[in-house]
């Protein structure tokens, strides 16, 4: 069958413009003017709606196999689907076994098959225990690797020391493949935890000074250093300090290959606005404050931050302390999946940032990060017809009803957004329709 999209607002490579996107056999065939588009084909005409690619989001917590109480595959696309999401990257972390083999990929492999409503791809981990799974990771299929360079409490993805990463970065080198880092360093993080030891932990401020900038600024530095010294590639996923931004512009004049990511969460909230025992805000790194929020979307606007990333990190409600509000206590994380383009948009529109912008740090960029890039990111012929059809001028408040995800907890609650998700289409097939997902598609792993 053959499938014509039709709009007055199309972003393609050269910008957004009325166009008809021919489609057969799940990809794009042609863009043309609509004037021109095939009689015969089905015509589906979104009129002044904006058809974007479909956003790609490489820094998921998908919890499975072994903490499907926390998300799972099923729960996790049918968001993704919601929130205009094609592609998930899945992070090695919070399922068991942890995805530092390659049994441990195939179990993932299974337990995601026929629940997904979008296509999906893995990261491999790395730790100091398994550099000799490294390249079979990457015959296997994934899409790069893991790291924690400071104690992630997971026992099967431990901390990468920092010799650790030495011996590892000529393995990643041969790879070519990338190594997202959680980039803070444990000395600083201890000294704090030593000087907060009476502190109120139910107040913001004692979690923000538990993990102060220092750490974040420490392991950027030595990413920067061990990349120069073995020119593996090196992606700092959820940058949340903005006093890194100036060594990591350096580095990239110098032409290392950094990449850089930062998440909506980072983007609209600022720890100012953040009241006692509001655990649903605890992430790691933390929320910083107001003038640090405005040098990261400066940061995003001149290139030093390439992408946003979710960072969709979620759990059984309990497990946040809501009511208790001990920040010390609460697991970290923020689950935005089905809204995170919303809260991206919203806050693009306050600044009078452009539309194209949304697509290449929500579509383009992350493809490229995955090495998707040949199918995924960009309405053009020959790739992948993975679309959301997008209303920017609308709005809607935040409610449990539009989360979708497993557990309809969020700290957007309340919330009015700008950017209305109308539907999403994986190589053609709707998989979601007005801000809900629409029946299993059964998509599988995108390890090509």
């Amino acid at each position: 069958m053959v499938q014509v999209f039709v709009s007055q607002r199309v972003m393609t490579p050269e910008g957004l413009r009325p166009a008809a996107v021919v489609v057969e056999d799940g990809r794009i065939t042609a863009v043309l003017e609509p004037r021109d588009a095939p009689l015969s084909a089905v015509t589906r005409d979104f009129d002044d709606l904006a058809i974007l690619p479909g956003f790609v989001d490489i820094h998921v917590h998908i919890n499975e196999p072994g903490r499907t109480e926390w998300e799972g595959f099923e729960t996790a696309t049918r968001a993704a689907a919601a929130g205009g999401f094609t592609t998930l990257v899945d992070m090695p972390l919070n399922c068991l076994p942890e995805t530092t083999t390659v049994d441990a990929l195939d179990a993932k492999r299974a337990a995601a098959a026929g629940k997904c409503f979008v296509d999906w791809a893995a990261w491999g981990g790395v730790t100091d225990d398994n550099h000799e799974h490294i390249e079979a990771l990457a015959k296997a299929g994934v899409k790069g690797y893991k790291s924690f360079l400071v104690d992630p409490g997971i026992a099967g993805l431990t901390m990468l020391s920092e010799r650790g990463l030495e011996l590892a970065a000529p393995i990643l080198a041969r790879t070519g493949l990338p190594l997202l880092v959680h980039a803070e360093v444990q000395g600083p993080i201890d000294a704090a935890a030593f000087a907060l030891k009476d502190s109120d932990w139910c107040e913001y401020a004692t979690y923000l000074r538990s993990r102060p900038d220092e750490a974040e600024l420490e392991a950027i530095r030595l990413l920067i250093r061990l990349c120069r010294e073995h020119r593996f590639r090196v992606h700092v996923v959820h940058l949340a300090t903005s006093t890194a931004l100036d060594e990591l512009d350096a580095a990239r004049t110098e032409g290392l290959p950094i990449t850089v990511e930062t998440c909506p969460h980072y983007l609209h909230f600022a720890a100012e606005e953040i009241g006692r025992s509001e655990t649903l805000k605890k992430c790691a790194p933390p929320i910083r404050g107001r003038a640090n929020r405005e040098e990261v979307w400066k940061g995003l606007e001149r290139g030093t931050i390439d992408l946003i990333a979710t960072d969709h990190s979620p759990c059984p409600p309990e497990m946040k302390r809501v009511g208790a509000g001990d920040f010390g206590k609460a697991w970290g994380g923020v689950a935005s999946l089905s809204i995170a383009a919303s809260v991206v948009w919203t806050g693009m529109r306050e600044r009078g940032l452009p539309l194209n912008k949304l697509t290449e740090w929500m579509s383009a960029a992350p493809a490229r990060l995955a090495g998707l890039e040949r199918h995924k990111g960009a309405i053009a012929v020959g790739m992948d017809a993975d679309f959301v059809v997008f209303d920017p001028e609308a709005s809607f408040r935040v409610t449990e009803a539009q989360l979708v995800y497993r557990h309809p907890v969020s700290p957007y609650l309340g919330e009015e957004m700008y950017g209305v998700v109308k539907g999403t289409f994986v190589r053609g097939h709707e998989v979601g329709s007005g801000g809900r997902p629409v029946g299993v598609e059964l998509i599988s792993d995108s390890t090509e």
